[in-house]
């Protein structure tokens, strides 16, 4: 005979890296001239992002688009292209200063969205497991004491970890003289373990 009990474990932190999802996006006449609008922009954007000290290994094209828009279909009103990048930010004092890159690129730059998570949660999540599992021990011991049986030894351990990176949010973005226009606030990491125990 055994017993099964659920413990949870939460610990918050504060955020250390930024996930900015940007791009650029124009509308020309033809397709082709989209193409090379866009492919323009783009690079000029790179460029922007390579001067702003952002290394080339946390830029990572996530969109690349071409097609029309009907004025009334089939008639063709114009071609849009655009093209996405993920930059990564791994320091948040430099956050405004990427963001306000971005932007300086043009009229074609876009800004869609941030996303905040931890560059090494293992020690956050150690600090879950252990309230976790302190959580389900004292559980398992109040459990044995009401059935007044002794609890024996682990028998199974299953878990489960909710949180992570933030969901990617719309943004404002202020001007480079103003408070800093994105915080990372804190994130909490919880970590749920099934523990099995056999009564002595």
């Amino acid at each position: 005979m055994d017993i099964s009990v659920v413990g949870e474990g939460s610990v918050q932190a504060a955020p250390d890296v930024l996930r900015l999802l940007a791009g650029v996006e124009v509308r020309r006449p033809s397709a082709s001239e989209a193409f090379t609008a866009v492919r323009a922009a783009a690079a000029r954007l790179a460029d922007a992002l390579r001067q702003a000290g952002v290394a080339a290994h946390d830029v990572r094209t996530v969109e690349l688009s071409l097609g029309p828009e009907y004025e009334v279909f089939p008639k063709v009103s114009a071609y849009r292209a655009a093209q996405g990048v993920e930059v990564v930010v791994r320091d948040l004092s430099r956050a405004d200063a990427v963001i306000d890159t971005v932007a300086g690129v043009g009229e074609e730059a876009r800004l869609n969205g941030v996303a905040f998570e931890l560059s090494d949660p293992a020690s956050v999540l150690g600090e879950a497991r252990s309230r976790a599992f302190a959580d389900a021990a004292a559980k398992a011991s109040q459990y044995a004491g009401l059935a007044g049986r002794p609890l024996g030894p682990v028998v199974s351990i299953a878990e489960e970890v909710k949180g992570g990176a933030q969901p990617l949010t719309t943004m404002a973005f202020a001007a480079a003289d103003s408070a800093p226009s994105v915080s990372p606030g804190r994130q909490t990491l919880t970590v749920t373990v099934r523990v099995g125990y056999d009564f002595a």
